[in-house]
């Protein structure tokens, strides 16, 4: 309640009392001056109480009436214009603000926030646009990306899958002599052997799902994104909840930027989550494409993650958004698991 009371319509309510009163003090001065130094017969001292008294009395709940009735006006513009930033904030770049005409300086202020969401409009457009280019010149550049991707693989599979191997071999060996002699040692031995060998399972899994290819093929971004999981559900024990659009009116460029995210964020829910159940959701809604993937993992510091220099994933998925007008919010705690939301305009 006080927090109402501090604003803007209050404020000019209580202006307005002060210019009454004010107005009452000076016209009671005035004719004080009058009565004590002139003393004209019409004037007497109860009159101006009462004329006093009778003003406050009537104008009080009168002015307060008339400005709360004129400030609803401000007040509704006012809202309008919060909405409407908030519009703006949430990428709904095609939004406008009615202009009402009333020559005053919220309409100069109207037509100055429709122009800022048409430029807006116009810088996501043209991030559009580079991006397509950008696209073009990528596919140009594939036959020489390639040999660099297959470096990077290597890299991964020696720092991750090899090292893993090489541990399996290491603590096998020691379990085989181990068997006859502490038979329980061995045992446990054989349960971090097992869990070793599925880590490294996953990490495999995750390597193979970046030698997919780069690019669409030409197929809808629902069917890749449906043959993607459906070969992911073969290859692990993750259950997969799935709803999406069967038609997208967008430009190659944007599906191939939005398939490569998808299959971005469920190659770390692969690699890290230790997840049972993943939600993935492709939805086309008026003037956005809305993404939500979400996970039963683990989970993690979701701001400590994207502050270190490791983690390209998360980075490479915000960068691919933000390079076609989009927003990127991800949220994770530890033990509650991840979800990832990202609204890409049309």
């Amino acid at each position: 309640m006080l927090k109402k009371l501090k604003g803007i319509r209050f404020q000019l309510m209580r202006a307005e009392l002060y210019i009454i009163y004010f107005s009452l003090l000076i016209i009671s001065l005035i004719a004080l001056f009058t009565y004590s130094v002139l003393q004209p017969r019409w004037l007497h001292l109860e009159a101006i109480f009462f004329l006093l008294i009778l003003v406050i009395l009537i104008m009080t709940p009168v002015s307060l009436y008339v400005m709360f009735q004129r400030t609803k006006y401000i007040k509704g513009r006012i809202h309008a214009f919060s909405i409407f930033v908030s519009m703006l904030q949430q990428g709904k770049y095609s939004a406008e603000l009615f202009l009402e005409d009333s020559g005053d300086e919220l309409d100069a202020f109207t037509e100055e926030l429709n122009d800022l969401a048409k430029k807006m409009k116009d810088q996501v457009n043209t991030l559009q646009r580079l991006a397509d280019e950008k696209s073009e010149f990528a596919q140009q550049a594939h036959i020489a990306a390639t040999m660099e991707e297959r470096q990077r693989l290597a890299r991964d599979l020696h720092d991750a899958v090899s090292q893993q191997l090489f541990a399996l071999t290491m603590m096998s060996q020691a379990t085989v002599k181990l068997i006859d002699k502490k038979p329980e040692q061995a045992k446990e031995h054989i349960k971090e052997i097992s869990e070793m060998a599925l880590q490294a399972q996953n990490e495999m899994r995750a390597l193979l799902l970046h030698l997919r290819p780069v690019y669409l093929s030409g197929e809808p971004l629902n069917e890749g994104i449906v043959r993607l999981i459906e070969e992911l559900k073969k290859k692990s024990n993750i259950t997969f909840h799935l709803n999406i659009d069967e038609e997208f009116d967008l430009s190659q460029s944007k599906e191939e930027h939005i398939f490569r995210m998808v299959q971005e964020a469920l190659s770390n829910i692969l690699r890290h989550a230790s997840a049972q159940n993943v939600k993935v959701e492709l939805k086309d809604r008026d003037q956005d494409i809305y993404i939500h993937i979400d996970d039963d993992g683990i989970g993690f510091n979701a701001s400590e993650e994207m502050e270190q220099k490791t983690s390209y994933g998360l980075k490479t998925m915000k960068e691919r958004c933000e390079e076609i007008g989009g927003t990127f919010q991800i949220k994770s705690q530890e033990g509650q698991g991840t979800y990832i939301d990202i609204r890409i305009p049309k």
